[in-house]
């Protein structure tokens, strides 16, 4: 072999190119409804400065309701007229898995539609602002259009550093596999997809029933469960914000030191999780190693921490 060879290796694998739709991501989409508000609209309303739960029939009404219009519908709450009226209101298209396959898609930039996502929302204003948000980040994305929820939503009520976001799934819980996934168009989609996200895990190991809070140990157990490909191992990576990130293989639990941020630079930590998983795949779908794949994930949790929301600048400088 010439002494160049391997370093044209090299560049070549670096220079490869991905087709479309080579992350496939399935999920429950939110639009999310930023604003800048004060303390009067939190406590009007009985929400905490920095809190996240699920909305309450009083929430559903200024989360939804103004756009009733759009469906022959002429009452709009008083409370989403006074926020959109006081407070300038951004959009964004988001839930964790949607926010994971628009990082990858920023990382990955090129070629456009390289990230795929399934999901289902409403045939209203909202869903209409979701598919144009989710045409802008450049994501492949196909949802399941139905009447009978309207599209789900998170509002990010921001007052000084605090967010409090208040999500209401609805149209999220709606999907119907046998009328999207299986379809023949969409089922092309998901066979030409290489990396695949879909699962949201929360209290893992108390489902499991593994006794342990250890982090590394839960990585540890977790990577030995039952796994029906025996012929490819199973890797197990944990986040833990600003601790180090834990990745398990067959032989060694490793840890890795997260990129340190000068406290005053961090705006919004809400979107770290999603953000890292999105750097994770953008090395991924390359086939390049998982301690890369954690690098790029460290990277763009990085970036997102330093601006409001799961949103980054217009290219990475990752390298």
């Amino acid at each position: 072999m010439a002494a160049g060879e391997p370093q044209a290796k090299k560049l070549k694998l670096e220079q490869k190119q991905l087709s479309e739709n080579v992350l496939f991501g399935m999920g429950n989409p939110l639009l999310d409804i930023c604003a800048v508000v004060d303390k009067d609209f939190l406590d009007k309303y009985g929400l905490k400065p920095n809190d996240q739960i699920l909305a309450e029939e009083k929430h559903k009404e200024f989360m939804h309701r103004p756009f009733m219009i759009c469906e022959g519908k002429s009452a709009i709450a008083s409370e989403f007229e006074e926020l959109v009226k006081k407070f300038k209101v951004e959009y964004h298209a988001g839930g964790s898995t949607q926010n994971s396959v628009k990082v990858a898609q920023w990382m990955i930039q090129s070629p456009y539609k390289a990230a795929t996502f399934f999901g289902c929302i409403g045939k209203d204003k909202f869903g209409e602002i979701l598919k144009k948000k989710a045409e802008e980040a450049h994501v492949d994305a196909h949802y399941y259009e139905q009447s009978e929820e309207p599209t789900g939503t998170c509002a990010a009520c921001i007052t000084s550093d605090n967010r409090s976001l208040v999500a209401n799934l609805a149209a999220a819980n709606c999907y119907k596999k046998e009328k999207h996934l299986d379809l023949e168009k969409n089922w092309k989609l998901v066979e030409k997809a290489k990396v695949y996200y879909i699962a949201e895990a929360a209290t893992f190991a108390r489902e499991q029933g593994f006794e342990t809070e250890d982090i590394k140990e839960i990585a540890r157990k977790t990577q030995a469960l039952p796994k029906a490909n025996t012929k490819r191992q199973r890797i197990v990576v944990f986040t833990q914000g600003k601790d180090d990130t834990v990745m398990a293989t067959e032989n060694e639990v490793t840890t890795f030191p997260v990129l340190v941020s000068d406290q005053s630079e961090i705006v919004d930590t809400n979107g770290a999780g999603d953000a890292f998983v999105g750097g994770f795949l953008s090395q991924l779908v390359y086939d390049r190693p998982v301690t890369e794949c954690i690098r790029a994930g460290h990277y763009a949790a990085s970036v997102i921490i330093k601006r409001s929301g799961c949103t980054f600048p217009e290219k990475p400088d990752f390298h």
